[in-house]
């Protein structure tokens, strides 16, 4: 599910992401992970649904990232949960580069 209404918000300089290393952002009170990933950026809800973890912080394996707890897994590009303990799918937000900035739809 994409959010496809709302603001566009800087949260991040394009530079300080790379495929290696997520960011975990704070936008509107909500945790956003940010990741590349085959060199597109993609932003997902950070917190797993299954238990208080930041994605962020877990396991990145090219299109996919496991929760650093109890091993759900997500496809980052879709939110789609693809290991049952993750409960259901995460949010995805909109993300676009602007004059070196990641922008976030929310």
């Amino acid at each position: 599910m994409t959010d496809t209404e709302g603001t566009w918000h800087v949260v991040a300089r394009d530079e300080a992401l790379t495929e290696d290393q997520p960011l975990s952002v704070t936008l509107g009170g909500q945790r956003i992970g940010l990741y590349r990933v085959s060199g597109a950026v993609h932003a997902i809800e950070d917190v797993c649904p299954h238990a208080f973890a930041l994605l962020s912080e877990g396991f990145v394996d090219g299109e996919t990232v496991e929760c650093p707890l109890h091993e759900a897994l997500f496809h980052i590009p879709t939110g789609k949960c693809l290991r049952e303990i993750g409960q259901r799918d995460l949010k995805t937000y909109e993300v676009k580069i602007d004059g070196g900035n990641i922008l976030v739809r929310a």
